[in-house]
């Protein structure tokens, strides 16, 4: 099972509606998968309410898929507060993940995904090398929040496809 993991709090961001298309296509390709939103979720605590998330989404998983937006050139508070206040070695160690970074600029969060790839090395995770920026997001979403830019759905593809043989 794959747990996509939405890495932002914001409500209604973008980072969410992709994270639903990346949903949406690997369900296409009949991959079990689910979502996790942290803007649904507190964070901030490790409770019991956290830890019935953590038992349902990130302990289980075989791998992840991580999209974040750029916050201050970086990745976001709440996604490093999630992973701060989870079990480690029983969430993290020697499991999969594919990074994708989005931003309505031109890099893509490219940087925030530098710098944690850097932490998930640190926890003993295997990070996928097609780590993908997506660049100018809010354009390549159409009304109905999907893609339909060619380009983005065949970088999308790639990428999945190599993450699903890794």
């Amino acid at each position: 099972m794959i747990t996509i993991i939405s890495g932002t709090n914001r409500k209604n961001s973008n980072t969410r509606k992709v994270c639903l298309e990346y949903e949406r296509f690997l369900q296409e390709k009949n991959i079990d998968c689910r979502v996790l939103l942290l803007e649904e979720n507190d964070m901030s605590a490790r409770n019991q309410l956290f830890i019935d998330l953590e038992n349902e989404y990130l302990k289980p998983a075989e791998s992840f898929i991580i999209i974040m937006p750029e916050y201050n050139g970086s990745y976001p508070g709440i996604l490093k507060l999630m992973i701060d206040n989870t079990d480690i070695s029983k969430v993290w160690w020697h499991k999969k993940v594919l990074l994708t970074g989005v931003s309505t600029g031109r890099a893509g969060n490219l940087r925030g995904m530098e710098h944690l790839t850097g932490s998930l090395l640190h926890l003993k995770m295997v990070v996928h090398p097609n780590r993908l920026p997506i660049s100018v997001v809010d354009k390549l979403l159409d009304e109905n929040d999907r893609f339909s830019d060619a380009t983005a759905l065949r970088a999308i593809d790639t990428q999945l496809e190599e993450f699903l043989e890794f």
